[in-house]
């Protein structure tokens, strides 16, 4: 009997690793080819890794919570066809085995002039306090290097939900060792000074803590699931990064509304999917996008990238009651009836849970519909590392006023507001005021005889 060994299949352009959520199969058991083995998730995205051929499972490799990179072995499988060598195989699409998906074994740790000596900290946990996972690297460098779980979780993470990269800790040891060094000085002094007892170190182990909250009698403790975890890094990890601004404006959308109710019954019977406004409003920001392309930008520290590509994200409610963001790739190479196909498809696949990690990955540009909840604005946070985010309001009958040849007249109109929500380090108020004013624009001037 021949042994494979399945590799942790590619998933996307920039998925690299996945956690391993639940075996679905023990050692020794039979599995069939395409079955599923195992269940995996990236990010916000779950799938499963099926069997390649049918055969008997002979080994996880892995267990469940690691995280793994893609291309590395994570089960054997006996199959009968005849030979005894044991050949990698893919799980989904052959990816060839990474030469570094194991990681290296631990060295020991050398005291340097400006590292003072201590003991190799003891192994670190897959997970810390925050529910952030820590990958094998990652934990390997850190146990090395002496670096305690506690400290690891300070630690601010530049992958996908902050999560702690490689570069992120090999950056942060230099620095670690710069303020050791600088401590050690006026711990030697005679007579310390108040104004020496304030140093970098010091300022960096005060970061204020979230209070201490215990349930009371009665109180039901709910932990949160994988996914809550992962939104809840990104929430706070965007708002520490972007300092946040919102604008608002107020749409009159009656053109559009009176548009969409003229034309939805032949959409429908020719296109075979229902109209909605959130194409629309996907259209007008791509437009405003295309006029005003600094919007369309993200951050590396002091440097500005210009996306040349336009991604909307579209923010979608899960039934859980959880949040995902598909992205619609190259939104501006799609016409009305391309958009509006693209967000029906996305968006049930989100409910249904059947979204690709690629589809979630590499937006320049999200909206959120608070409307759907009945809401008519909110102030959305950035979804990094974007640096502004829509948010649309309900459409709601009201009285305005409106100019006529006759003169100025109070009519119903169908109103809505626009929330614009930017990242101040880059997009200033000039811009992001003009930019929501230009969507809203578009939006009002909307033809109520145009074709689609």
């Amino acid at each position: 009997m021949s042994q494979i060994e399945i590799l942790l299949p590619k998933m996307g352009e920039s998925v690299a690793e996945a956690t391993i959520i639940k075996w679905l199969k023990n050692e020794g058991d039979r599995v069939e080819a395409d079955e599923p083995i195992v269940e995996i998730a990236t990010d916000k995205v779950d799938s499963e890794v099926p069997a390649p051929e049918a055969g008997i499972l002979l080994k996880r490799l892995v267990n469940d919570g690691d995280v793994v990179k893609v291309g590395q072995p994570i089960a054997q499988i006996g199959s009968s066809a005849g030979g005894a060598t044991t050949t990698p195989a893919a799980a989904s699409n052959g990816a060839p085995k990474a030469a570094s998906a194991t990681a290296p074994s631990p060295a020991p740790v050398v005291a340097s002039a400006s590292t003072p000596a201590q003991p190799v900290s003891g192994p670190v946990a897959r997970t810390g306090p925050s529910g952030k996972f820590y990958s094998p690297l990652v934990r390997n460098i850190a146990e090395n290097e002496g670096v305690s779980l506690a400290e690891l979780e300070s630690i601010p993470g530049s992958g996908q939900g902050g999560r702690v990269t490689k570069k992120d800790l090999l950056d942060y040891l230099p620095n670690r060792g710069t303020q050791s060094a600088g401590t050690a000085a006026p711990a030697a002094a005679p007579a310390p000074s108040p104004v020496a007892a304030t140093t970098p170190a010091t300022a960096v182990k005060a970061e204020p803590q979230a209070p201490k909250v215990l349930p009371a009698q009665g109180d039901e403790l709910i932990e949160m699931d994988r996914m809550r975890k992962l939104i809840a890094d990104h929430m706070v990890m965007s708002k520490r990064t972007s300092p946040h601004v919102t604008s608002f404006v107020e749409a009159d959308v009656t053109n559009l509304v009176r548009w969409r109710e003229k034309v939805k019954k032949a959409f429908e019977q020719r296109e075979g999917e229902k109209i909605t406004v959130t194409p629309i409003f996907i259209m007008a920001i791509v437009q405003a996008i295309k006029e005003m392309p600094m919007i369309n930008v993200q951050v590396d520290g002091y440097n500005i990238i210009k996306k040349k590509d336009i991604n909307i994200g579209m923010a979608a409610a899960l039934p859980s009651g959880n949040l995902i963001v598909p992205v619609i790739k190259q939104a501006d190479q799609l016409n009305l009836v391309g958009l509006t196909k693209k967000v029906n498809d996305l968006a049930a696949r989100a409910r249904a849970g059947k979204l690709q990690p690629d589809e979630i990955q590499g937006g320049t540009y999200t909206v959120t519909n608070v409307g759907t909840f009945g809401n008519v604005l909110g102030t959305p946070v950035i979804n990094q590392p974007q640096v502004a985010i829509m948010a649309t309001g309900a459409i709601r009958k009201k009285p305005a006023v409106i100019e006529t040849p006759e003169g100025d007249m109070i009519a119903v109109r169908h109103m809505m507001f626009l929330s614009h929500s930017y990242d101040h380090r880059v997009v200033d108020g000039a811009l992001g005021g003009r930019f929501v004013r230009r969507v809203a624009d578009i939006l009002e001037g909307w033809s109520i005889d145009q074709a689609f």
